[in-house]
């Protein structure tokens, strides 16, 4: 039972990752913009965070770092795509080849590094609890603040004001435009945050999940991420669900290695991309299911002048 509890709370760990990310491409998407760069965003704050935490040993700066680098490499896309109206989706693959390439160069001199030791995090009187005290309480508190993200911007999507101009831009940016909303502007506001989140999602990985950094730490969780975003149909609830899915995929790879299953380890990496393709085919399969959900303007761009 022991061995169930650590992966639960591997679990909850890897899920933490694919959520933030994945809620940042989700409120992107609400406006109508399609982000292929999370993967290069995820890497440049990764080094980001671990270089801060390195020379700081704040894990908060280290944090603010790697939202600040996603926010701003987010930015130079929304300037890209929403003003100057370059193709989305050849944007955000150059963001993420860009990404790859820089977060590779600037790391080169933290490959050896280690961050300072942090005391161990623990929910006082429940991380006791047999069983579920290991699985459930002993996290990060970021993975605590990740279920009250989801939480907080479903209210804001639906029942704020702010988040149905939001929706709307997504749904119909020449509407909101003639009732006279900047929906420009929001598609840039709705990008850099969406930058910032993915940046946090990827100073998690070389703070918290596994202190240390390596070249191409992010192996793909940017574009699970992009994925899962669909995956959820466009719903916060539906994307933290998702999230710890693919989360128990990955970490289910490392749980029957140890428990001796006999089952070649290059088969074991495939299952969260295999888990992935499986999910995006079933969807597929209904697609007027997707199109009720998804925003009709999602990856087209808007002339105001039109």
């Amino acid at each position: 039972m022991e061995s169930y509890a650590l992966l639960l709370a591997a679990t909850l760990n890897a899920g933490t990752v694919l959520a933030i990310a994945s809620l940042g491409l989700l409120i992107n998407e609400k406006v109508g913009i399609v982000n292929l760069g999370a993967e290069g965003m995820m890497l440049c704050a990764a080094i980001a965070g671990f270089a801060t935490v390195v020379g700081t040993g704040s894990d908060t700066l280290g944090f603010i770092a790697g939202m600040a680098v996603g926010a701003g490499l987010a930015a130079v896309f929304g300037l890209l795509v929403i003003w100057l109206n370059t193709n989305q989706y050849a944007t955000g693959l150059a963001l993420t080849l860009f990404g790859t390439g820089f977060s590779a160069f600037i790391g080169t001199n933290f490959v050896q590094a280690k961050i300072p030791e942090r005391s161990s995090f623990a929910v006082p009187y429940l991380a006791d609890i047999p069983l579920l005290g290991p699985a459930l309480f002993r996290h990060h508190p970021l993975v605590y603040l990740t279920v009250l993200l989801a939480l907080a911007l479903i209210w804001f999507m639906y029942r704020t004001r702010s988040g149905l101009i939001m929706r709307s831009v997504g749904e119909s940016p020449e509407s909101a435009h003639a009732l006279g909303y900047p929906v420009r502007r929001i598609r840039l506001l709705a990008v850099v945050v969406g930058g910032a989140l993915c940046g946090l999602a990827g100073a998690y990985i070389s703070v918290v999940y596994t202190p240390l950094w390596v070249e191409g730490m992010v192996a793909g969780k940017g574009w699970i991420a992009l994925a899962l975003t669909t995956f959820a149909t466009w719903r916060p609830a539906r994307v933290l669900l998702g999230a710890y899915l693919f989360g128990g995929v990955t970490m289910l790879q490392f749980h029957l290695q140890g428990i001796g299953v006999d089952v070649p380890s290059q088969f074991l990496s495939m299952l969260p991309y295999v888990a992935t393709i499986v999910v995006l085919a079933l969807i597929s399969r209904n697609p007027q299911w997707i199109r009720i959900n998804m925003p009709a303007s999602i990856g087209k761009p808007f002339y105001p002048g039109a």
